[in-house]
């Protein structure tokens, strides 16, 4: 019992719990009237907001790639379709993917990478080349933050794979590197490419489904398949070794930017919960062992989150169970629903939208599929628009085409000297569910006041904009 207490203690102050009346410490929380309240330290002098950042143009957009695993391996294919960047430098400890990586390059008729590192500090000397704009992480989630830090901190604009942190402090060591130095830090979330959320992001912003008042995201995907593919089995250590939604941003972050979360709303209070670990116990117990390892990770985890403006967000975890993939999608609102996952479809009111006779028009249920492709095809987002574009992000590939709209789009930003799509706060925010859930869930599900990245200024931007040059 004494061993519990021990251990149980030294959790809390490594989350930076304090008690009910104390000061949090300076990433920490309080619990205060049945609330989990986490501190927002205030910005330092030699810091300032990055919301609405856009850097110099950059004519061509030299890339260091660092990491050529499994989510790696397809990024020199992609960026050899865009004309405006090259990779120049490939990283990886496993020097055979980076020889696979430079055949992928010359095999679509790119240049190979000037450069090639390895080892275990490699990728700090790909940091400090000087002739790199852009440093692109595809490597396991306990890296990211450290190597996006040290890379923002030697000159270079980042981009992470999701998430792009897995503690509150990480997703503060983000904001205020991007903030201090200036440099764009954006989260490689592939979903908001994916054209249905594209084209429903459009119509949301267009008026078709009224006021937005529900969302629902979600990453649903039975791994067995997939959990021996990961170094060192990283990823089962995690949910092994963690409650709550561990990868929340496939599913948060299309819906928020449908709601238009620090750009007039914010996320205000969450709470979670999870089952028990009835197959994820089983699946650790047949890799290291039975009894080796507590599983922590539940096989299903629900958390809701309302925003300041009274909208709800509902997002859902499971990786373990057998189940058809799911990555739910859906917008609910005051004239209109849209769903993606299990069903895709549409739902109008009364209103008019052009080319479907109002008079048709039934909410209670989906308009037939010959209706919601002429929609669809009406509303397509402008920045999918240019003729060839879609056929040519489908032919790339990746995710049937949204991993080459995503790169697609941060090297036409940065080109043309254009904000990001993703800034450095949806980062934060998408990426602190990691540690807001499971803090929910070790406190019986209690809620959680949730942290403000941009201090304040989350209704200084008229919503979200993706820009297209002039």
């Amino acid at each position: 019992m004494r061993k519990l207490f021990v251990l149980a203690s030294a959790a809390l102050l490594i989350l930076g719990v304090v008690g009910c009346n104390e000061k949090p410490s300076e990433y920490g929380y309080v619990v205060n009237d049945n609330q989990i309240v986490y501190n927002t330290p205030p910005r330092p002098a030699d810091q300032q907001s990055m919301l609405g950042f856009a850097c110099d143009p950059i004519e061509h957009v030299r890339v260091g790639v660092i990491g050529l695993g499994d989510r790696g391996k397809d990024v020199p294919k992609r960026f050899a379709y865009i004309e405006d960047a090259t990779i120049v430098a490939l990283c990886d400890i496993d020097t055979a993917k980076i020889a696979r990586a430079q055949r992928s390059l010359v095999k679509r008729g790119a240049p190979r990478a000037i450069a090639e590192y390895t080892g275990e500090d490699g990728w700090m000397e790909l940091c400090q080349r000087e002739d790199i704009d852009l440093v692109y992480l595809a490597v396991p989630w306990q890296y990211h933050t450290k190597m996006a830090v040290y890379a923002m901190e030697h000159g270079k604009h980042v981009a992470i794979e999701v998430p792009a942190a897995t503690s509150i402090q990480e997703c503060w060591d983000l904001v205020n590197t991007s903030e201090r130095t200036r440099k764009h830090c954006m989260m490689l979330e592939n979903c908001c490419y994916d054209f249905y959320e594209l084209t429903c992001l459009n119509m949301a912003q267009q008026g078709v489904f009224g006021e937005i008042v529900h969302v629902e995201g979600a990453y649903c995907h039975n791994l067995d398949p997939y959990w021996n593919k990961y170094h060192n089995d990283w990823r089962m250590e995690y949910n092994r070794a963690h409650a709550g939604d561990v990868y929340p941003t496939h599913g948060i972050g299309p819906v928020c930017q449908a709601l238009d979360i620090h750009r007039g709303d914010k996320m205000d209070v969450l709470v979670s919960m999870q089952t028990n670990a009835f197959r994820g116990q089983a699946i650790a117990d047949a890799r290291y062992g039975e009894g080796a390892y507590e599983y922590a990770n539940g096989d299903y985890t629900c958390t809701i989150i309302r925003t300041r403006k009274g909208k709800t967000i509902l997002v859902e975890h499971a990786v373990t169970t057998p189940r058809p993939y799911n990555r739910m999608y859906q917008l609910c609102g005051t004239e209109g629903f849209a769903n993606k996952y299990p069903n895709e479809g549409l739902a109008l009111g009364s209103h008019s939208v052009e080319g479907i006779d109002s008079q048709n028009l039934d909410a209670e249920y989906y308009i037939s599929p010959a209706q919601r492709d002429s929609v669809m095809r009406l509303y397509q987002h402008p920045i999918t628009s240019e003729e060839g574009f879609v056929e040519r992000a489908k032919k790339v590939g990746g995710h049937g085409g949204m991993d080459y709209i995503m790169d697609y789009r941060l090297i036409y930003c940065l080109h043309h000297g254009l904000p990001l799509d993703q800034d450095v706060y949806d980062a934060a925010e998408w990426s602190s569910l990691v540690e807001l859930t499971e803090v929910s869930i070790k406190h019986g599900s209690m809620p959680v006041v949730m942290p403000d990245f941009t201090r304040g200024e989350w209704d200084k931007l008229d919503g979200l904009k993706l820009y297209l040059a002039e």
